[in-house]
């Protein structure tokens, strides 16, 4: 996602002293561990304090989770739970283990705007350096408790997502378990770096394949499924309306090509839409899940919840923008007119029941902070239950992976998480990873933090 310069309505004064915690809990943290030592042990016996399973609300206090070989084989009451001989037992005392968490909205290729603008990483950070840098970044994140990503597009990086998968799957670096969109779609001439703002005798790369009517726009869809694409990622809108308004790019018919070609491939579509019109025309195409949708009227979130299709509300996105470029100040300042309005959506979709998953645009600000965004949707009138759903179970159904992961359930993939203290109380508390579990492995324990 590129930088905006929207603005919206009315200030409410009850967001800033939240983002001024979500601020200053941020700036506090500990620098990650230099060294990460990942162990690949027999049975695991995990003895927290407490258990948040992701099926139902309820918190289960003495209880114990049993993992053989990368699969969760019992969860229940310590007593309940059987111990095999030489069973290794990880006692968690004042933690909380949930399903691994989910993030269903990153960019594993960028990092934070206030480091190096997005028009400088696409056009003078080699492909090769920025996989490297997603390479740090995937073991960020897995650290943080995040043990699922989708990553919706590599920003001018090509299909290096492809290839930062494959090598987290073959054990070469860690990470999390991605689902990748390699390239993204886009109207021609839509989208960064060119041509607004640069010369036209000039060739830039771009940060996404440009098409223009249904013969490109399906062509596009076929390339990018054939390099290893699992979701097609589209931008329905975007600034080119007149001083730089949000409008449609894209016709009904070249969504729809779109759509209906990734579908027959087997890929769900996930569109970037911030404007009203744009989010309904996506979702009458049929696209699989909104991104951003800060526009969105009531009745366009009712369509969405009538055709189920999910949506995601980066809140954090938005409230690191507007830190970098309107010189917004956490906890100082009142919310900015974006910021209120990404909060109304959330709202809004929320009265409309519709499914709300976890996704943050990480890559906008520092890749390890992806607990942020279930902070920012309690900011915005979740509960931290709710939060918790959106970025376990939730977010597994959406990726059409509930019965791999997701849940604490015997059966399902041993991707876990513990975290100091009581997110289901207090969501910050996802800002302390105590262990974290993907497929069976450690990857943080509290013996190495």
């Amino acid at each position: 996602m590129r930088p905006s310069r929207h603005t919206a309505t009315k200030r409410r004064k009850w967001a800033w002293p939240v983002c001024l915690w979500l601020w200053l809990l941020g700036l506090s943290l500990p620098a990650p561990a230099q060294e990460l030592a990942t162990e690949t042990p027999g049975d695991v016996l995990l003895l927290p304090a407490r258990i948040w399973t992701g099926e139902g609300d309820a918190v289960h206090e003495g209880w114990a989770v049993r993992v053989h070989e990368g699969v969760i084989v019992a969860v229940g009451p310590r007593a309940a739970v059987d111990a095999p001989p030489g069973v290794r037992r990880i006692e968690l005392p004042g933690a909380t283990l949930t399903p691994g968490l989910i993030d269903l909205h990153a960019h594993l290729f960028l990092h934070p705007y206030d480091e190096t603008p997005w028009n400088d990483q696409v056009l003078t950070e080699a492909q090769d350096y920025r996989t490297l840098e997603a390479a740090a970044h995937a073991r960020a994140t897995l650290r943080a408790g995040f043990t699922t990503l989708r990553d919706l597009g590599t920003e001018g990086a090509g299909f290096a997502d492809v290839a930062v998968k494959h090598a987290i799957e073959q054990g070469l670096i860690p990470g999390p378990r991605l689902f990748v969109a390699t390239r993204a779609i886009v109207a021609t001439a839509s989208y960064g770096p060119g041509p607004r703002g640069f010369r036209p005798d000039l060739a830039l790369p771009g940060g996404a394949q440009e098409v223009s009517g249904v013969d490109q726009a399906m062509a596009a869809v076929r390339e990018q499924a054939a390099r290893g694409a699992d979701w097609i990622k589209l931008y329905a809108d975007y600034r080119v309306g007149p001083d730089g308004a949000t409008v449609p790019t894209f016709t009904a018919a070249e969504l729809k090509a779109i759509v209906e070609t990734a579908h027959l491939l087997g890929r769900p579509v996930a569109a970037h839409a911030a404007s009203d019109a744009g989010v309904r025309m996506a979702a009458e195409a049929g696209v699989d899940s909104i991104e951003h949708g800060y526009g969105a009227s009531a009745a366009t979130f009712r369509l969405l919840a009538q055709k189920g299709i999910a949506y995601q509300p980066t809140l954090t996105a938005v409230i690191a923008t507007e830190t970098y470029f309107h010189h917004y100040r956490p906890g100082i300042d009142p919310p900015t007119p974006r910021i209120e309005e990404a909060m109304h959506a959330l709202e809004r979709a929320l009265a409309a029941h519709v499914t709300v998953g976890n996704g943050s645009d990480v890559g906008v600000f520092a890749h390890g902070d992806n607990w942020r965004e279930p902070a920012a949707m309690v900011a915005a009138g979740m509960t931290p239950v709710q939060a918790l759903h959106a970025a376990t179970d939730v977010a597994a159904r959406i990726l059409r992976q509930q019965d791999r992961f997701g849940r604490i359930a015997p059966g399902l993939r041993a991707d876990l998480a513990a975290f100091a203290g009581m997110p289901d109380r207090h969501i910050e508390a996802l800002a302390r990873p105590l262990l974290v579990m993907k497929d069976g492995t450690l990857f943080r324990t509290p013996a190495q933090p």
